[in-house]
Formats: structure tokens, sequence, C-alpha cells
């Protein structure tokens, strides 16, 4: 749901392994940029014979204009409809045939495409790419059809899963100028609202050289890799220069609460802090304070919460890897019988108590050990490499991956003391209440697609 390094690093079961020895992506990787602007970053592996192959694009729901939340994600679907060489469904036989994975994701700050394949057959996918770069037919009945499945993705995703609609709450109750505000997946009212022509204008815009970059992970050669993408991107329009705005909420001045009356088994509690992105000082504090939060069976929120006979669960979650500013979030579900107040006075306690007294040195290397061996181990497979290098590219730079570790590993105690006293606070805090209700409420028919 965030947008957040935590969502894409495997968690391990034991958090007192020694620290391990740095990975540096830099000393591995190379970079080109080709003259219609689209840069390249490719990191040679070759320890098995594959390829993971992604083109990303600054092109997430940030982009969407008001009043058409949800272009961004719908636009991921129409590009699989085909170009004016290669139908759709000769895209994913292509693929499939030659054994190879595809897919897409779109975030609110990017949208992005990929292919895996063996590497004696991965420059078909730089072939694929490069023609829906360039070449994409967009019609409208095909484009309807695209557009009424992101609709019943909405109602299935969102509208039908309570949990889900909570989040949605939430970051649009924290969020008032960022374009964080409004849903990936877009509201309902504005999905019927956007037309082909909506489609041929994003398209337009945002997928071009000058406004993508390009993954590549694995066994390649790279002088001969360069030479073919050179071959097939090469040739495109750069495309008009879209420069990523960014935005910043002004301070939040008191706490803000909303409550979402839903069919649920269980009344569950969101609480957002506005949190600054990487480049902050306070941004890797931040990150081992969610570690020491809720990071393994050994962590304050499982012991006190979940042990202590509170909570089904209770998560925190940091927002490092953002274009814009994002949110901490706690997250906590009461097990029958227990009352969200008594689970919101359970979390309040366990933050006044870091505010109070520093973490130990012991409960710190705990915690910087754990995100340590999630992120190295992550990057075993290339398909992970490359999505935290894509992830890193677009929220700064894609040489800052190896700032991670080093940046984990300088936290302090008394740091960690001083984000929660300024960030973590009531008059910075969000609250989103999942109310559960015997009744479905049909009041937003919306959402019903009526």
């Amino acid at each position: 749901m965030w947008t957040i390094l935590s969502a894409f690093f495997f968690t391990l079961a034991s958090l007192l392994v020694p620290p391990l020895a740095e990975a540096r992506m830099v000393d591995e990787a190379s970079e080109v940029v080709l003259e219609n602007g689209l840069k390249v970053i490719m990191i040679e592996n070759h320890k098995v014979p594959v390829v993971t192959f992604q083109v990303w694009y600054r092109s997430g729901s940030r982009r969407d204009p008001w009043g058409r939340s949800g272009l961004a994600h719908l636009f991921e679907h129409l590009m699989f409809k085909g170009t004016r060489k290669t139908s759709g469904e000769e895209f994913t036989r292509t693929i499939q045939r030659l054994g190879g994975e595809y897919n897409a994701f779109t975030s609110s700050d990017f949208a992005a495409y990929f292919e895996t394949l063996s590497s004696d057959r991965f420059h078909i996918a730089l072939e694929l790419e490069a023609d829906r770069m360039e070449n994409l037919v967009l019609q409208e009945e095909e484009f309807r059809t695209e557009r009424q499945v992101v609709v019943e993705e909405r109602r299935l995703r969102t509208a039908d899963n309570p949990k889900a609609s909570l989040f949605e709450q939430l970051s649009a109750t924290a969020f008032q100028t960022q374009p964080y505000h409004w849903p990936i997946v877009g509201w309902m009212a504005d999905l019927k609202r956007i037309t082909l022509e909506d489609a041929r204008m994003h398209y337009g815009r945002y997928y071009c050289p000058a406004n993508a970059f390009i993954v590549v992970v694995g066994d390649f050669d790279r002088k001969k890799l360069t030479s073919r993408i050179q071959k097939t991107f090469g040739s495109i329009h750069k495309g008009p220069s879209s420069p990523l705005e960014k935005y910043e909420d002004p301070p939040q001045r008191g706490e803000r609460t909303v409550h979402l009356l839903r069919d649920a088994e269980l009344p569950f509690m969101a609480l957002g802090y506005h949190v600054p992105r990487i480049g902050s000082p306070d941004s890797f504090p931040l990150e081992v304070l969610a570690a020491i939060l809720s990071l393994g069976k050994s962590s304050r929120f499982h012991e006190n919460l979940v042990r202590g006979g509170l909570t089904v669960s209770a998560d925190a979650e940091n927002a490092l890897v953002s274009v814009d500013p994002g949110l901490f979030v706690i997250t906590a579900e009461a097990l029958p019988g227990k009352s969200l107040s008594e689970v919101r006075d359970a979390l309040e306690k366990e933050l006044e108590n870091l505010r109070r007294e520093k973490a130990g040195t012991r409960e710190i290397e705990k915690a910087v050990n754990g995100l340590e061996s999630s992120f190295v181990f992550s990057q075993d497979s290339f398909f992970m490499q490359a999505l935290l290098v894509g992830r890193f590219e677009i929220a700064s730079t894609w040489k800052d991956v190896d700032n991670y570790i080093p940046g984990l590993r300088k936290v302090t105690p008394e740091e960690v003391r001083r984000v929660v006293r300024r960030y973590l606070v009531p008059e910075n805090r969000t609250v989103a209440i999942l109310v559960p209700t015997k009744e479905k409420k049909t009041t937003y028919t919306e959402e019903r697609g009526e």
C-alpha cells in the first residue's frame, strides 16, 4: 500500500545476525545516456543465465490531472493493447512462448514495465518495449473495455476491502496539497470521466525517452547491450521535457480523524504521521524507529501488544523512498473483545516510552541488523536489484542505494528519540479508524458502479 522500501524487502526470521558486508551496486553498475535523453542503468551479473529488463516512466498517479485520478494506472492497462507492429495478444504469446515473465506496476511516483527472460532471448524484450514506447495504438472500443476493467478492479480491491478503503481515507485526509491525496486506482467518479483523448495526451507527454529510464540486471555483456539498446531505442523521438514537480503539505497544526463504518470483523486503526523523505538527516532514524517498533517477534509492538493479548497485529512502516514527503504509518487490529481506545492508549504508551527514554544501543543494533539483512538478501534476485535501483532513481538517484546501509549504521539512540519527539506527536497525526458494523452501507452508490 505504501511506497516504502520495506514493501520490497523480505523479512528474515532472525534479527540477531551480525552486520553483513556492504554490497556496493555503484561499483558493479554502469550508466549511459542516449542522445535522445534515455538513461540506461546496467548491472552485469553472470550467476544465472537470466536477464531482467525494466522500463520506468516518471508518470505515476501524481501526474493525473485534477478530476482524472486513476489515469496513470488505467494507462498501464492500455500499454498491453498492442501497436501497429504487434498486437496485445502477440506480445503476451511471445513472452510466454520464450518461457519468460512480464508485468507492470503503477505507484504514486512512477509506472514501470518489465520482462524477465533467459539471457539468449531477452533482446526480444528490448524490441517489444521500444515498439510500444513509440507505436502504441489506442482505440475507443479497447479503451472503454479497459476502463471498465479498472472500475471493477477498484470495486474489488478497494471498495469491497475495508482496510484498503481505510488506507485510502487516511491518505485523502492526511495529504491536502500533495498528489498522494488521491488514490492510484482513482476515484470512481473520476475513472468514468477519463476519455480516450486523455489517454492519448498522457502517452504523448510522458511515454518518451525524456521522461523514462531503463534498468537491466543479469547475464549480458555491457558493450553489446549498450549497442543493442542504442539501435532499438536511440531513434525514438526524445519527446517533451516534463520535469517532476515536487510538493509538500504545509505543517499540520492539529490531529485529524476519519471514521469508516464498514462490514468488518474486527476494529482496525491506522495512524499517519508526516515525515521527510530520503535525503533528510531524519530519514534513517525513522527507518530504524520503524524496525524497533515492529520488525520481528522481539520488537516492542509484538512483545507488548500482540503477545500482550491486545492486538492481532501491530506494525510500523516508514515512507523513505518517495518523491514527496510521505507518512510514517502505524497500524493495529484489535483482538475480539478489545476496544480501539485501549489499542490507541497502548500505542501511545510505546511512543511515549521512546520519547522519555532512549532506546538501548543493543536494541538499535538489532534493528539495524534486521534492516540490513532484509536489504542485502533481497538483492539475491535480479528483479529485486532492478526494482531497488529504479525506486531510488525515481526518488533521488540510483547511486543512493549504496547509502542505505551506511546511513542505518550511523543512527544513534539520541537520533531515534529526536525523531519520535519531532514527528510522532498528536498534532502531526492523522487517525483513521475502521468501525465494524453489522449491516453493509450502500449510501455511496458510485462505488457500486451505479
